[in-house]
C-alpha cells in the first residue's frame, strides 16, 4: 500500500482543507485562517452570494485579501502567501461546506460576513426512503459549480484548490436534522440507504472535479472527509454504520484525509487507523496524541488548536501545550483556524514564533 500524506490549508476566507504534503514540512508546522468577518472587518468584503457565484468578484477579493495578509503578516506563509499569485487558488472556500447539501435540493442561506449554512427544511422519512443521487450532469447546483471551473481554467490557465465536499454524517444531518441520530439506532436501514446516497454523490462529484482539474494540468489524487459530529455517534455506530463508507471513499481515491475538529479522538482512533490509504489525521489536544501517533504511524497527523486558547491562554501556556504536541505527535500541524476579528495580530505572530522556536529545538 503507498502511503500517501496530506496537510492542513486555509486558503483566505475559506474553511480549512487539506492538500498535498511536499515532504520538506516542519515537525510542528502551523497553519494559520481566519474566519470572513476578519476579513469583512478589515476590507469590508461582501461574502454573500456573488461571492461564492462569481468567480471574477472572488478573484478581486481573493487579492485584496492575499494583499492584507502580506501586510499584516509578511515573511509568513498564512494563506498560502508564499506562493506566487498566478495561478489563484478560486476554488477553495465556494459554498463553504454546503455543497453537497446544496446538490440535494437544500436552500442555501447565505451571509456578508461568514460562510453560507442551510435552511433547515428536512427530509420526510417518505423523502428518504425513495432518495436516489442526483444525476450530477442534470443537477442545476453542479452544472452551475462546474460552469464556474471552466471559468477559472480560461482565466488563470489552471484550476487550483479545493471543493469542501464534507463527511457523509455531517452531510446526512443537513438533509435530516436532529431526527437521523434518532433514526440510527431505531431506523438503521434507513441511515443506511441515505448514506449510501450521499457518499455515491460524494465520490462522483469529487471524481468529476478532479477530471476537470487534471485535464487544466492539475492533479488532486485525494479526498477528504470531515467528521465534524462523530463524537455524537457511538464508537460502535461509527464502526458498524459509518466506517465502512469511509473506507469506501479511500478506497475509490487512493488516499484519504479525515477531519474531526478540535474533539477527542480516542474513543474513534483504533478505526480510524484501519481506514486504508489514509495520508491525514487531526483531533483536539484533549485526545492521547502519544497513542494516536503509535497507532496512526504513516499518515500526517495534526493537532486543532482552538483559537479561543489562542487569544486566552497565556504565551507560557501555549507553549507549554506546543511542546506536549511536539513531544507526544510530531511530525504533524497545528491548526488554528477561525481566527475572528479582535484578535490581536501580535498573538498570532507570537504562536508563529513559538512553533519556530520549538521547531528549531
Amino acid at each position: 500500500m503507498e502511503t500517501c500524506r496530506l496537510i492542513s490549508y486555509i486558503a483566505p476566507a475559506a474553511p480549512a482543507t487539506r492538500r498535498q504534503a511536499q515532504g520538506d514540512e516542519p515537525f510542528v508546522r502551523p497553519e494559520i485562517g481566519f474566519t470572513p468577518n476578519w476579513y469583512r472587518t478589515a476590507l469590508e468584503i461582501d461574502f454573500g452570494q456573488q461571492w461564492h457565484t462569481d468567480p471574477g468578484y472572488r478573484r478581486e477579493t481573493i487579492l485584496g485579501m492575499r494583499g492584507e495578509l502580506r501586510r499584516r503578516f509578511g515573511g509568513t506563509s498564512i494563506g498560502g502567501i508564499d506562493g506566487a499569485d498566478k495561478p489563484l487558488d478560486l476554488l477553495t472556500g465556494t459554498y463553504g461546506c454546503i455543497s453537497v447539501a446544496a446538490i440535494y435540493g437544500v436552500p442555501i442561506v447565505y451571509a456578508d460576513d461568514n460562510w453560507p449554512n442551510c435552511e433547515h427544511r428536512y427530509l420526510s422519512d417518505e423523502q428518504v426512503d425513495g432518495l436516489e443521487p442526483p444525476d450530477l450532469g442534470a443537477n442545476a447546483f453542479f452544472v452551475e459549480l462546474m460552469a464556474q471551473v471552466d471559468w477559472i481554467a480560461a482565466r488563470e490557465g489552471q484550476v487550483e484548490g479545493f471543493m469542501n465536499w464534507q463527511g457523509v454524517l455531517n452531510n446526512a444531518y443537513r438533509l435530516c436534522g436532529e431526527k437521523l441520530f434518532y433514526d440510527m439506532v431505531d431506523s438503521p436501514q434507513r441511515c443506511l440507504h441515505l448514506f449510501d446516497c450521499i457518499c455515491t454523490t460524494m465520490i462522483e462529484a469529487g471524481k468529476r472535479l478532479h477530471e476537470r482539474q487534471l485535464e487544466s494540468g492539475v492533479e488532486v489524487s485525494f479526498f477528504t472527509v470531515s467528521n465534524c459530529l462523530v463524537n455524537m455517534v457511538s464508537p460502535g455506530h461509527y464502526r458498524d454504520t459509518l466506517l465502512p463508507f469511509d473506507r469506501r471513499i479511500a478506497e475509490a481515491f487512493g488516499c484519504i484525509g479525515i477531519h474531526n475538529c478540535a474533539w477527542n479522538a480516542d474513543p474513534y482512533i483504533n478505526d480510524y487507523a484501519t481506514v486504508p490509504y489514509l495520508g491525514y489525521i487531526d483531533m483536539g489536544l484533549d485526545s492521547d496524541l502519544a497513542r494516536a501517533r503509535e497507532i496512526i504511524a504513516d499518515a500526517r497527523r495534526a493537532l486543532i488548536y482552538r483559537p479561543t486558547d489562542l487569544v486566552n491562554r497565556s504565551l507560557d501556556m501555549i507553549r507549554a501545550d506546543l511542546e506536549r504536541i511536539a513531544r507526544d505527535y510530531e511530525p504533524c500541524d497545528v491548526v488554528v483556524g477561525d481566527i475572528d476579528a479582535g484578535t490581536p495580530d501580535e498573538r498570532v505572530l507570537a504562536f508563529l514564533e513559538l512553533c519556530g522556536e520549538i521547531n528549531h529545538n
